[in-house]
């Protein structure tokens, strides 16, 4: 068929859709050729496969406000791994980001499919019987951006080009699995991957030019290498090197690593359609058979995996390699500013925890200043996450409130910043916060510092193994509540810290530690598993509050952090730093014996505030040193009128000339720089020129970390 027919069927098809001649008509199709059309929830949905770029066919649902719908917002909800487009067609069912229904409610078109691989997209045996040209290829390729990422840009773009979607408003969303393809999504904006790597301009396949209007993905990962081995060189309140998480190979989450494995065969949960009883162990899944597509070898990567260190071989480093390069938003060609992005991650997930989403914003927030962002984190995500329902209705809420403005276009500005909520026990406890800030370094206004003193000995081979079953986030049922006996641990480095005073003193950011490492054993095999804990007063049980793994290079004083925490230290209660040689089964165990001797050990915790009253002996409570690092702030400017934008800005404090600049795509906000100024409070002044030549004055007071008070207009 010529390129002009094609076109010509698919305008056809478009105006019979719009004037409600095609899917509604018994027998017709609807759009992307969907064949199964009628109305559903109030709203209107058409299901069914959709061949994609390359042919495979993917099972989709289109949910539209009515059959009628043109021209509309678009938002594509991205599943979970092992899981299937049903996780957004349960009327009975939120998930993380809301179901279909709703969406199309509110106006929105939502577009749903299985990815590739998976249930009835070439995952279960009867759909690859039914499809076995299509399904030939067909398997899984783990999130990769030139395949499950470009499908979504593909079914979008033909939405687009059959008049139902607005090219202008296209926003993507989903959780986990469909987190990190949100993420890539948002990373690449206006751009595709090919097969080869190479990123060419996003067209639909008429060619019309399309973006990423807004992205919010939740609990997603943005270096899948670092994700699934994490060698504790990502930095939660700062921009992180690239290279440096996958350099060298962390420690494996083994438990997690087996059970993605499993959930990429069998079912292990949800995706089954409405209705439908799950079947445990049911076979839902299609991986590349081994030797047929190194691209796609999933089985050859956790083979390697697993296999454990040392991984300085060929093998492991084109497997580094491979996973950063096609499956890793972090190391998509950053020069080019993301969507508008709204990330939510948890505190106590293991598997994605809070610094894979920082690793990002922290990044796009010094490189892309002009980029709104903004981020939920808490008690939310995988084991051993609690997932309170009001977490998640807050969540909801703010991912809503994104679309309608970014997307749909007619909501007010949300605000841009990190909202934080805290892990509280028992469960059904509600979570303290929200805690609110400009940036997640600038939540903790205060840091604790501890230094022990002495030398303590690493054994690979100590630890007490029923402590890692408790925690482990498979093998311990997922609590984050847990307890264990809260006796030190033979062969562990164990810092007890003193009480904490009355009031208590909230943690909110990645436990720090600075240490003196002499090594011996096999180079590349050591490890270094660190716990916080918090211990209760009577000393007989304790509570996991952050973890991390640290792969060091060799001896030598050495600085790295645990994953982020939010979690408060009742009166009483004792911050208790625990380093292991191993965390088994939930960190894989090193292949060779070897111990590490710690000595002058500094651990520092980031506080919400500073705790009240004088600090217990041998610590010490200083004002956060990443909070009065800050030395850029943003500035709305009010007044504008319709069709008004900033031209020019000058800003100036202290008779000093500062840097200043319009955020483009955003009229109303400036951002100036603080280089060169005391760290206090201090009086900025701003003049901003309109495109029409008026001039709108402003002064606004700002703290070390944030506006002291809002701006107000000088008539």
């Amino acid at each position: 068929m010529s390129r002009s027919s094609g076109a010509l069927i698919a305008a056809l098809a478009a105006i019979a859709w719009s004037t409600g001649t095609g899917a509604a008509a018994a027998g017709s199709t609807g759009p992307l050729g969907l064949s199964s059309c009628g109305p559903k929830e109030g709203v209107y949905q058409c299901s069914g496969l959709v061949g994609t770029w390359d042919g495979v066919p993917l099972d989709t649902t289109l949910t539209l406000p009515s059959a009628a719908g043109q021209h509309l917002p678009l938002v594509v909800e991205i599943h979970g791994f092992g899981n299937s487009k049903y996780e957004y067609l349960d009327p009975s069912s939120t998930a993380y980001t809301d179901n279909a229904y709703t969406w199309a409610r509110d106006g929105y078109a939502v577009l749903t499919y299985t990815a590739r691989g998976l249930w009835g997209s070439c995952g279960t045996a009867e759909s690859r019987v039914a499809s076995p040209t299509g399904c030939a290829r067909g398997w899984i390729h783990l999130a990769d951006d030139r395949y499950e990422v470009r499908d979504t840009q593909e079914l979008a773009g033909r939405l687009v080009d059959e008049g139902v979607v607005d090219p202008a408003r296209i926003g993507v969303t989903g959780d986990s699995y469909g987190g990190g393809q949100s993420m890539a999504l948002a990373a690449l904006h206006d751009r595709v991957m090919l097969p080869d790597g190479s990123l060419v301009p996003w067209r639909s396949p008429h060619g019309m030019p399309l973006r990423i209007a807004a992205a919010a993905p939740v609990i997603p990962w943005t270096d899948l290498v670092y994700a699934i081995a994490p060698n504790g060189r990502t930095s939660a309140d700062a921009v992180t090197a690239p290279g440096v998480d996958g350099s060298p190979v962390g420690v494996e989450k083994a438990s997690f690593a087996s059970g993605i494995f499993a959930a990429a065969q069998f079912s292990t949960g949800p995706g089954q359609p409405v209705g439908e009883p799950a079947v445990t162990g049911r076979p839902i899944g299609y991986i590349a058979p081994s030797g047929v597509d190194p691209q796609a070898d999933v089985t050859g990567w956790l083979a390697r995996a697993s296999a454990g260190e040392p991984y300085s071989d060929s093998s492991a480093h084109a497997i580094v390699d491979l996973l950063e390069r096609y499956h890793s938003a972090y190391y998509i060609d950053a020069s080019h500013p993301p969507a508008p992005l709204m990330v939510a991650s948890g505190f106590t997930d293991d598997l994605f925890p809070v610094d894979e989403a920082l690793r990002f914003v922290n990044r796009t927030l010094r490189d892309h200043p002009g980029v709104p962002v903004a981020a939920v984190f808490g008690d939310l995500g995988h084991q051993r996450a609690a997932n309170k329902p009001q977490d998640r209705a807050l969540l909801r809420t703010e991912i809503h409130a994104w679309f309608d403005h970014y997307v749909r276009g007619d909501a007010p500005e949300p605000p841009s910043g990190v909202t934080a909520l805290t892990e509280t026990c028992p469960q059904s406890a509600p979570s303290e916060g929200p805690f609110q800030a400009p940036t997640f370094a600038e939540l903790s206004g205060a840091s604790l510092g501890y230094v022990p003193g002495g030398t303590q000995t690493i054994l690979s081979s100590g630890g007490d193994p029923a402590v890692g079953r408790a925690i482990d986030p498979l093998a311990g049922g997922g609590n984050d509540c847990a307890t264990t006996p809260a006796q030190p641990e033979p062969g562990t480095a164990t810092y007890t810290l003193p009480p904490a005073p009355a009031g208590g003193y909230t943690l909110l950011g990645s436990p720090a530690v600075t240490a003196d490492l002499e090594l011996s054993g096999q180079a590349g095999v050591p490890q270094v598993a660190g716990r916080l804990w918090d211990v209760a007063p009577d000393g007989a049980t304790q509570t996991l509050v952050a973890r991390g793994f640290y792969r060091p290079l060799g001896s030598g004083v050495q600085a790295w952090q645990l994953h982020p925490g939010g979690w408060t230290f009742l009166a009483g209660h004792v911050a208790k730093l625990e380093l292991l040689g191993a965390d088994p089964p939930f960190g894989r165990p090193s292949n060779g014996a070897f111990q590490i001797v710690v000595s002058g050990l500094h651990l520092t915790l980031p506080l919400r505030r500073a705790p009240a009253g004088a600090p217990p002996r041998g610590v010490t409570v200083s004002a956060s040193p990443s909070c009065r690092a800050r030395r850029t702030v943003g500035v709305r400017v009010r007044g504008l009128r319709p069709g008004e934008r900033v031209r020019r800005v000058h800003a100036t404090a202290r008779r000093h000339r500062l840097k200043a600049v319009a955020l483009g795509g955003r009229p109303g906000r400036v951002r100036v720089y603080l280089d060169g100024l005391p760290r206090r409070r201090i009086r900025v002044r701003v003049l901003v020129v309109t495109n029409r030549g008026r001039r709108l004055r402003f002064r606004r007071v700002f703290g070390p970390c944030a506006p002291a008070r809002p701006a107000h207009r000088v008539r």
